[in-house]
């Protein structure tokens, strides 16, 4: 951890009391500031607050007030807040700088950073690219941050020279970003997500394009090489670009050439080996394979990780087999294109479960991935919608049900031995679960429960 004296005395406004809020308060408490933090609900565990008050940390809860704007000369801001909150626009209407938790912990890391972001698949490459970077390390250790759930000033502060951290970053962090340089950033894909958030296609973007807004030419982007606009956005980064591609040979990158995945020309795996099944994550492992090129990882070290690494949890997680029927959690499909990738990941008859949160869209861009979909049981505010696409697509059977709970008995009574019982709603969870992992934790309980009983009939 870098020792740093620019927050001495400095009056910091933290919003939020989230994982990251708390642990940006505590560094900035470590690193001499005058610390509030500031949050509409107060935590449910009350000894939250008292061991940040113990810290010297000021806490306000049930209420937003706008003179904390004038009180204070910075604001380190929750990424899920949007820019519209009212104490946001009276920060900015006061001139006070807004970063979110990432920018903080950049400023103090001692190590290499490699960050991610894209749509899809930041997760799965994150984790492979950690778990590369770590396998048969001799000095140090490489660690996961960021939005992949473990706060990134946590991690800054114990990461040394001998370390690197492997920052997850998404849009709403993104933003809050000034100084932040990753040595390799990676992008693997752009589609449309958060427009809510964003306002627009083009603002989404623009968030996910500021991983490489401070980067130079003795630093790396990947870059998914697989869309023309993706090709056209490389363009803005002064970094050194290393294309990767599952369509196409790029000789200065990472692609796939019949069986084998290679990086500038040298074959690393064959395709087949990879554990974690689907195109995309051929896609997001030939991302981690070029980031761990660049760090100077041997080829034995990455295909060690390709060859048994299972998946991360909610993304086209294998749970169980019941009774000859696979069960998969993809809960963290909140999205369109994450949907069409978990379809496209398998061959066998597909019992699909979907639906959540309304966010405006339709759904008959999945009719031509609907090929295998045997039967659809569909849940909340989406689900007619939901409903209305596969009734397209010509699937017979369509059900509607409360819940993912209630959706896997039925998802069960539906299926036949050898199907595949897929959750992969295509929907935010919020209409119905505070995040995706608790809607896929209940999904995984309730195959539990259903395992339970049929080995007692």
């Amino acid at each position: 951890m870098k020792v740093i004296k620019s927050y001495q005395d400095k009056k910091v406004l933290v919003l939020g009391l989230g994982k990251s809020g708390i642990n940006a308060a505590k560094l900035l408490a470590k690193l001499g500031a005058k610390v509030t933090v500031n949050d509409l609900h107060a935590p449910k565990d009350p000894q939250v607050i008292k061991d940040l008050t113990t810290q010297g940390i000021k806490v306000i809860t049930g209420s937003h007030p706008l003179e904390l704007a004038k009180q204070n000369e910075l604001m380190v801001k929750n990424p899920g807040i949007p820019y519209s909150n009212p104490l946001v626009e009276a920060a900015q209407a006061a001139g006070l700088p807004i970063i979110t938790e990432p920018e903080l912990a950049y400023e103090i890391l001692d190590s290499p950073l490699v960050a991610v972001t894209g749509t899809n698949g930041k997760t799965t490459t994150t984790t492979l690219i950690t778990l590369m970077l770590d396998q048969d390390r001799t000095a140090g250790r490489a660690y996961s941050a960021g939005n992949i759930g473990i706060p990134a000033s946590q991690v800054a502060q114990k990461a040394t020279t001998n370390d690197v951290m492997v920052a997850e970053l998404s849009s709403f962090q993104l933003l809050g970003i000034t100084q932040l340089r990753p040595h390799v950033a990676v992008i693997t894909n752009i589609y449309e997500a958060h427009t809510d958030y964003h306002g627009s296609r083009a603002n989404y973007v623009k968030a996910k394009l500021r991983i490489t807004k401070n980067q130079t030419a003795k630093d790396y982007l990947i870059i998914n090489w697989d869309s023309e606009e993706w090709r056209n956005l490389s363009q803005k980064s002064a970094a050194q670009v290393i294309p990767f591609s599952r369509k196409t040979v790029v000789p200065n990158g990472a692609y796939q050439q019949g069986e084998y995945l290679y990086f500038k020309g040298e074959k690393i795996i064959k395709a087949a080996d990879i554990k974690i099944p689907g195109s995309h994550n051929i896609e997001n492992a030939l991302a981690a394979i070029a980031a761990a090129k660049i760090m100077g990882q041997n080829n034995q070290a990455i295909c060690q990780v390709l060859r048994t690494f299972s998946g991360v949890k909610h993304r086209i997680q294998y749970v169980m087999t019941v009774n000859q029927r696979k069960f998969y959690n993809d809960s963290k499909a909140t999205n369109i294109e994450a949907c069409e990738r978990a379809l496209g990941s398998f061959d066998q008859p597909i019992v699909l479960l979907a639906g959540g949160l309304d966010r405006g869209f339709t759904f008959e861009r999945l009719i031509p991935d609907f090929k295998h979909v045997r039967a659809m049981i569909c849940f909340g505010e989406t689900a007619k919608l939901m409903a209305a696409a596969g009734e397209q697509a010509g699937i017979k059977q369509i059900e509607f049900t409360q819940d993912v709970i209630s959706a896997v008995p039925l998802a069960y009574q539906l299926s036949q031995p050898g199907d595949v019982v897929l959750l992969s709603p295509a929907c935010a969870s919020w209409d119905q679960y505070p995040t995706f992992e608790v809607r896929g934790d209940r999904f995984i309980n309730a195959i539990e429960k259903l395992a339970t009983e049929q080995e007692e009939k």
